[in-house]
């Protein structure tokens, strides 16, 4: 087999050849006349309508992906966004010297455009008998073969635009993400929340326990850092401000590690409701979950793993000191840190941190690993939540956070807005972070002085894309169109 370079060569001198016949490799639009439709409008004709004879002439426009044939008769296969079609190039229909500029100079991996009727040929292969076509882009790199695509996963991801092209299975994922996020925003329009925008650069990254990214603004000559969620305490200002239902959908951005359920740079929704209360939030949420299942995907049953779930049961409500106690023998709330860091040991489980609140969570992530769901769990230890509402107890949160495949599908509470207890939680969050616990909350003490004007009470939602990949069966790096991978240099 040639070399790259010698491809390469072979493929420049094609283009040269081109320009020389006074052909542009390269042209700005499409100058062939024809009705422009797409390989799955093309299907559908030739098939409501093969009993007879079809004389439009239509335009089909894409990247050729295989070529047959030789002397007076050529078959294409064309890939556009939707799929694959055949276009038959013949030279009793094209002409002689057409179909020689084509054989001579075209490749797999061009852009060309087609003109033509459609028909069925002997074999029952839908097709186009093309009377004229364009050259749209002259490639001089071959793309791998739609046979063996890409085997190296890094280079996949480096190069995921050929993985796009090869794997219409693949683009089709994205055209549900798009969808994905649609029905989300169209739900939430519909019940009534404005959309709104909040900064991605903060000088404080409350909202969540994560360790930021961090970077330096030049003009105010101060560390600034991306944001770890999607603007909670600048939402929760809003509220304080008149708004009552508003939510967002943006970029978040956490200096972690990766898993299958984690990844460094993602997009969320986040949802802010006043005068309602986590109770009010579960219902929402479980009907928003539903819609999507039933829009993006026709369905409410999935298997992901080892779990089968369906979101149309009835959502059970897992009680976290329970789950925990029945799972592990340890009660979160009275047992020592030394009781729990033997646990973990004895359940070959790793831990991060050295707190109460990261072993806790730890705990209860080993044992949230064997519920399929659909599930709601409740009643967090009030430590481990310090932007939540106690309930009447006194050491539990006013939270909830579905359960499916095992994993966490987002995150609410009623909203804390009682200043004292929050100032205190943030005082604790502060010990943590100058103890050395990088995920620690940064405390925002602008936002307990809002609170001090008055926020009214309010339930908050966070979900985001970690979902979408759970409805896909996928990692979460496999549904982002370029998730970051490592140069080959480095």
């Amino acid at each position: 087999m040639a070399d790259i370079d010698e491809l390469k060569t072979e493929r420049l001198r094609k283009l040269n050849n081109l320009k020389s016949l006074g052909i542009d490799p390269f042209p700005a639009k499409i100058n062939l006349r024809g009705e422009v439709i797409s390989s799955e409008k093309a299907i559908f004709i030739t098939e409501t309508e093969e009993a007879k004879e079809i004389k439009n002439i239509y335009l089909l426009r894409g990247r050729i992906m295989n070529i047959r044939g030789q002397g007076k008769i050529l078959f294409i296969d064309l890939n556009d966004a939707e799929g694959k079609f055949q276009i038959v190039l013949k030279e009793d229909v094209l002409g002689e010297e057409k179909l020689k500029i084509f054989f001579d100079n075209i490749d797999i991996g061009d852009f060309c455009a087609f003109t033509g009727t459609l028909f069925i040929t002997k074999r029952g292969e839908k097709s186009m008998e093309a009377n004229n076509f364009q050259v749209l882009t002259k490639t001089i790199l071959p793309i791998p073969s739609t046979f063996y695509g890409i085997e190296n996963e890094d280079e996949k991801l480096r190069k995921r635009y050929l993985d796009f092209a090869l794997n219409k299975e693949q683009r089709d994922i994205f055209v549900r993400k798009s969808k994905f996020w649609t029905v989300t925003r169209n739900f939430l329009n519909e019940n009534g929340f404005l959309e709104i925008e909040t900064p991605t650069i903060e000088t404080t990254t409350g909202g969540a326990e994560a360790r930021p990214f961090k970077s330096f603004h030049n003009d105010f000559d101060m560390n600034v850092f991306m944001r770890i969620d999607v603007g909670e305490l600048w939402q929760k200002r809003m509220l304080a401000g008149g708004f009552e239902k508003i939510f967002q959908i943006g970029k978040a951005y956490r200096n972690e590690g990766s898993s299958p359920t984690h990844i460094q740079e993602f997009t969320n929704c986040e949802f802010y409701w006043a005068y309602a209360d986590y109770k009010d939030g579960m219902k929402l949420v479980q009907n928003l979950y539903r819609e999507i299942a039933n829009k993006v995907y026709g369905k409410t049953i999935f298997t992901i793993g080892e779990h089968t779930f369906d979101l149309a049961n009835d959502w059970v409500e897992i009680d976290y000191r329970s789950e925990i106690i029945r799972v592990t023998d340890i009660d979160v709330t009275s047992a020592t840190e030394k009781e729990m860091k033997a646990k973990l040991i004895s359940l070959n489980v790793k831990w991060d941190g050295e707190n109460r609140e990261r072993l806790t969570d730890t705990l209860w992530k080993y044992c949230r690993k064997q519920i399929a769901g659909p599930a709601f769990l409740v009643n967090h230890p009030t430590f481990v939540l310090p932007l939540a509402k106690e309930n009447a107890d006194g050491k539990t949160a006013q939270a909830f956070q579905p359960i499916i495949a095992g994993a966490e599908a987002g995150k609410g509470y009623s909203e804390l807005n009682d200043y004292i207890i929050q100032n205190a939680n943030f005082e604790q969050q502060k010990k943590l972070l100058e103890a050395g616990d990088e995920e620690a909350m940064m405390p925002d003490f602008s936002f307990v002085e809002m609170l001090e004007y008055g926020m009214p009470p309010a339930v908050g939602y966070g979900f985001g894309e970690r979902l979408f990949a759970f409805f896909e069966g996928l990692p979460i790096r496999e549904v982002q169109t370029f998730p970051l991978v490592k140069p080959k240099n480095i």
